[in-house]
């Protein structure tokens, strides 16, 4: 009797409206689990690891969750158990996180060395909320290694500028009678030999931001704009080998809405656009394919393009129809939709943007990573991160044929920016 009366008393929310679809279409194939990581200038040791995650959860609600299912949705429950536990990394990253062997938490904790790696189901938060996370789990951890840090910064409370806001900033910022604004006609998919699962390669390309900038500046477009034009070029290179094909490229570009709605939200508030090149001649120059890249993003990054494609979406989940359906029929029509607009996409491109820390712990800190999962029908995706004057570019990957990497960096290289490349060796076995 008293466990029951316990569990009533537990707080409860809503999962927010991007939220929704993770946990229908997560599985062991397909995690919808990303990683940020980051490397100090010390070897991680697991015991104050795992102090420090002890110290910090209880600090962030949006963390301290497990997911359960209701008759018409799923939502979030105090998750009462302990932190989960803090191991080495030993096996391949992104795996599906299973609740009852993670204490029944949504995020897990892993080091190897000097890196502390913060892997999120996509259900809880996006990049900023994971960043926000691991950043004061990093500054706890350094302050109990460091205790000298303590005294510096005043000290275990969390920074000043940590959100814990978690309002649903799709609910807040909708308008009603949108139309359904992005593409769902198939796109050119990269496809070849696979790596046996649980493989899974990861290629890190480390780019010289002053350099980087430079380059951007002379052909006169934005870090992000570049990028997204050498990862098109390099499918154009090495996968159509310049012949035309009635599918476009089609990149998805995940975009942090909340510079452009004020938001300061935690939880899951971002919106798709993507860059589209379809390949009708036999020779394109690069120059061609960045201006189309450009026109492309360029049209659709601004703030009343953005509000049509998350309103479209919520209005959808508002309709009273579509509340009153069991999870179980949602679930079917949730899953294909899914597979229309996945199938819709080559790849994902995310930027996580700059990550900066308090001056106090700048010392410490090497750099940052960042990550995702594969999803259906992208078998190549592109994150970026930077941190101080290095901006890092990796590749997650399953195919084996690593061609459009390579064409990738070479490009960058050949253009002026010193490169430097790390991997997991999985492409090397």
């Amino acid at each position: 009797m008293k466990q029951t009366e316990e569990r009533r008393t537990l707080k409860w929310d809503k999962l927010d409206n991007t939220a929704h679809l993770f946990p229908v279409i997560a599985g062991e194939q397909m995690s919808n689990v990303y990683r940020i990581s980051v490397t100090l200038t010390e070897e991680i040791k697991q015991e104050v690891l795992q102090e420090a995650l002890n110290m910090v959860l209880p600090k962030f609600d949006l963390f301290n969750v497990r997911l359960r299912q209701g008759i018409f949705w799923y939502y979030f429950e105090e998750n009462v158990k302990k932190a989960p536990k803090v191991i080495e990394e030993e096996t391949y990253p992104c795996r599906f996180i299973v609740q009852n062997k993670n204490r029944s938490y949504l995020f897990r904790v892993t080091y190897y060395k000097c890196r502390i790696n913060l892997e999120v189901f996509h259900v809880l938060t996006d990049g900023m909320g994971a960043i926000n996370f691991l950043k004061e789990l990093t500054y706890q951890y350094l302050r109990l290694v460091h205790p000298e840090l303590c005294e510096k910064v005043g000290g275990n409370a969390l920074s000043s500028d940590t959100s814990l806001n978690r309002e649903d900033s799709f609910l807040k910022n909708y308008k009603k009678s949108h139309q359904k604004s992005y593409k769902t006609e198939k796109a050119y998919l990269l496809k070849g030999e696979k790596y046996k699962s649980p493989e899974f390669g990861v290629i890190h390309g480390y780019l010289n931001i002053p350099q980087l900038k430079a380059v951007c500046k002379a052909k006169g477009a934005s870090i992000n704009e570049y990028l997204v034009a050498v990862f098109v070029w390099s499918v154009y290179q090495e996968y159509m080998h310049g012949m035309p094909n009635k599918k476009p490229i089609r990149v998805a570009v995940p975009v942090n809405l909340r510079p452009f709605f004020n938001s300061v939200t935690t939880k899951n508030f971002f919106t798709m656009v993507s860059a589209e090149f379809l390949v009708e001649k036999e020779i394109y120059t690069f120059e061609e394919i960045l201006e189309t890249v450009q026109k492309s993003l360029r049209e659709q990054i601004n703030k009343e393009h953005l509000e049509e494609i998350f309103s479209y979406n919520v209005s959808n989940e508002k309709m009273l129809i579509a509340r009153a359906v069991p999870l179980v029929f949602k679930k079917i029509a949730m899953r294909s939709v899914y597979t229309s607009a996945a199938l819709a996409n080559t790849t994902t491109i995310t930027n996580i943007g700059n990550i900066a820390l308090r001056e106090e712990y700048e010392p410490y800190v090497k750099q940052f990573h960042a990550f995702l999962a594969m999803s259906k029908g992208q078998n190549l995706k592109g994150t970026i991160c930077s941190y101080q004057d290095t901006l890092v570019f990796t590749f997650s990957f399953v195919l084996k044929d690593t061609s459009v990497q390579k064409a990738f960096f070479r490009k960058i290289a050949s253009d002026g920016v010193e490169v430097s490349i790390e991997s997991n060796g999985v492409c090397y076995e």
